[in-house]
């Protein structure tokens, strides 16, 4: 029997020829992720440890961007003990206000991450790099510490789940965001549990690197171990003069064992919207009816990329935010910021009235900038919709495509782009 393209990965690292799902293996990593939240907890487990260095200062990796720039003396005594930290033993990879993006966007870009490697970090949306065809998933703040010492972690081999995405493209307005939503809405948040989501299908070969990077980013949003895509020619154009170390490229064998294969037309995929409180609460954009909305957010670790902010622009060209609506565009890094102000996107949201941020997650987990007062409705862009995530528990988050938001937020309810007016 073969190997999943997770297996391999896991196998590659831990000095096995195989390894099975089940499994518990000690695994060498390549990159060690934190930032301004979990980052000074793992800090403070790592000076316990009593070592006097990390593993290798060029692979743990220390991003400011939960609550930067710093909304308040708490938040700013975050940064600080990231700061000092990353003084202190020379990290070579540690991002500052200015040079900072939203983490699970800036180090692909940076091209810190590649196919083949194992990344872990204390953010649940680590996942993320999976687009690239790695192995990537979030841990706890006590892992971090052990695997920023030591350069390893153990790790039960997941089972792997296969999802077949089949036609020959995508409909209208459709992305990578509306084929994940239609995945949890389909499977439930629980429905991949520590499973690994394995991303395939003639769809997916055509599909962008921006929006591979949103589906393996929300794969844990199905409960998913990891998502992961077989790198392929888009992604070897996304990497080429990129990344800053040698990669290795797998794939699944034809005979590899999956717990279940989906197979989805995508001719059947509409722009989805998920309803509060959970990201499997989906409905596709013909059934949603009238869903008034107050608030717009587009961007964090899930669409803050570039194409994400082409998306919007198109929509908002030439048009007005409704006047009952408050929207704000978040670019996922300072680079997609640049390209997007060389573009024009920026002055088409600001003559849109529509408010462009510095890179941050801000609203996103309810943190600044944008948060959500009582009994108020947002569509967002983000990945997540649980009761009280960007704000007021009494609030209400409709997750959607970027498409969706910037129609909504011009029509003051949940549209479709084609419906704007």
């Amino acid at each position: 029997m073969g190997m999943t393209i997770t297996e391999k990965i896991l196998a590659a690292h831990s000095g096995k020829k195989k390894v099975s799902p089940g499994e518990l293996i000690n695994c060498r990593v390549d990159v060690v992720l934190g930032n301004d939240i979990t980052a000074p907890v793992a800090i403070k487990e790592f000076e316990k440890i009593g070592v006097e260095s990390v593993f290798d200062k060029d692979r743990v990796v220390l991003v400011p961007d939960h609550f930067i720039p710093n909304k308040d003396i708490k938040s700013a005594e975050q940064a600080k003990i990231l700061r000092e930290f990353a003084r202190k033993h020379e990290l070579t990879n540690y991002f500052e206000v200015g040079r900072m993006g939203i983490e699970h966007c800036l180090l692909p870009e940076q091209g810190i991450v590649g196919p083949g490697d194992v990344v872990v970090g204390a953010d649940s949306h680590t996942c993320t790099y999976g687009a690239l065809g790695a192995f990537s998933t979030g841990v706890g703040s006590t892992d971090m510490a052990a695997a920023m010492a030591t350069g390893e972690v153990w790790f039960k081999v997941p089972e792997s789940i296969k999802f077949i995405f089949q036609g020959e493209k995508l409909n209208p307005w459709v992305s990578g965001k509306d084929l994940i939503l239609y995945i949890i809405g389909k499977i439930g948040v629980d429905g991949a549990l520590y499973k690994a989501m394995e991303f395939t299908g003639p769809v997916i070969s055509s599909l962008s690197m921006d929006s591979r990077f949103t589906m393996a980013n929300m794969a844990i949003e199905a409960g998913g171990k990891n998502g992961i895509f077989a790198p392929d020619e888009i992604t070897l154009a996304y990497v080429k003069g990129r990344t800053k170390r040698p990669y290795t490229l797998y794939e699944s064998d034809a005979d590899a064992e999956y717990a279940a294969v989906y197979e989805i037309d995508a001719r059947d995929i509409e722009p989805q919207v998920a309803f509060p409180h959970l990201p499997e609460n989906t409905r596709p954009i013909s059934e949603v009816g009238n869903v008034e909305i107050d608030k717009v957010v587009i961007g964090s670790c899930t669409n803050g990329r570039l194409e994400d902010l082409r998306t919007a622009a198109a929509v908002l060209k030439g048009r007005k935010v409704h006047d009952r609506v408050r929207a704000i565009v978040f670019p996922g890094t300072q680079e997609i910021y640049k390209q997007a102000m060389k573009e024009g996107l920026f002055e088409i949201f600001i003559d849109a009235n529509v408010a462009v941020s510095t890179p941050t997650c801000g609203p996103c987990l309810g943190g600044h900038m944008g948060i959500l007062a009582k009994g108020e409705r947002a569509v967002a862009t983000t990945n997540r919709n649980f009761v009280g995530r960007m704000g007021h528990p009494e609030s209400e988050v409709y997750l959607s495509n970027p498409a969706v938001a910037a129609a909504s937020a011009i029509m003051g309810r949940i549209v479709a782009p084609w419906e704007v007016k």
